[in-house]
């Protein structure tokens, strides 16, 4: 049953007020949680993505399923970015994985700072060369101490069933790294849409591919095949109702 305007902005305006005091609770405590270990504070800090996936399904009824599963060993993941939702859901799903981000984001207050403390790459994307070197030198260090890493190749939230220039960083760093690429697809925009206020109910569907090894390719055409890949999987999944089904839980790190 399709929910009116009003009540969606009801329980639009619930959730974002919820996810506020989340996001402010987590990362003030997060903060103080600094010198332990990473692997302390950044479970800690992920629990509170998995407590704002649940908050999203008491007041939007939004709910998600997953395909695929997520391999052991370190690995550069690229997904396609059309709503805040995978920001929040693919840091907790696939931890330990360090997210790149755009550095504005570490000077808002707390927020800023725990996402600091969670060994995110900041970079300035206004210098794409800088970007590029910056992906790589702290990409690399991340993957040799133990960590996957997150991109969003898109650079910028982009409708749900359209899809952006894929920029080829992700693609060089695993090259670099000798790790596999890990691609992953979904249709939460068709939910949460990218810069809109208005979270409507449904079930968000995750499709995490086969891992794609990195030896011996170059990355124009990694990229263009997580690209194609990820096009593919979105045409299939993105006329889906989004029918409520239980949510599974991710794998042991």
């Amino acid at each position: 049953m399709t929910q009116s305007t009003p009540i969606v902005a009801l329980r639009s305006t619930l959730f974002f007020a919820g996810l506020a005091i989340i996001v402010l609770f987590f990362s003030i405590s997060g903060v103080l949680m600094s010198p332990l270990p990473f692997a302390i504070r950044g479970r800690y800090m992920v629990s509170g993505n998995h407590a704002i996936m649940l908050w999203l399904r008491l007041t939007c009824g939004v709910n998600y399923r997953v395909q695929g599963e997520v391999p052991a060993g370190r690995f550069v993941a690229l997904s396609k970015h059309s709503s805040q939702w995978e920001t929040f859901f693919l840091q907790w799903y696939l931890f330990p994985a360090c997210v790149v981000l755009k550095r504005e984001l570490l000077r808002i207050p707390f927020f800023g700072w725990a996402l600091k403390s969670m060994r995110a790459i900041a970079i300035d994307r206004g210098s794409p060369k800088q970007a590029m070197r910056q992906t790589m030198s702290e990409g690399v260090k991340r993957l040799e101490s133990g960590c996957s890493v997150l991109i969003f190749p898109e650079g910028t939230r982009t409708r749900y069933d359209q899809m952006g220039r894929y920029a080829r960083g992700g693609a060089g760093l695993a090259i670099q790294a000798g790790v596999p690429i890990l691609p992953v697809a979904h249709n939460a925009g068709q939910f949460w849409p990218g810069r809109s206020f208005l979270i409507r109910p449904g079930t968000v569907t995750v499709v995490i591919g086969e891992p794609i090894p990195s030896a011996h390719g170059d990355s124009r055409s990694l990229t263009e095949q997580v690209r194609d890949w990820t096009d593919a999987q979105i045409k299939a999944i993105s006329g889906s109702n989004g029918s409520a089904g239980a949510a599974p839980q991710p794998p042991a790190n």
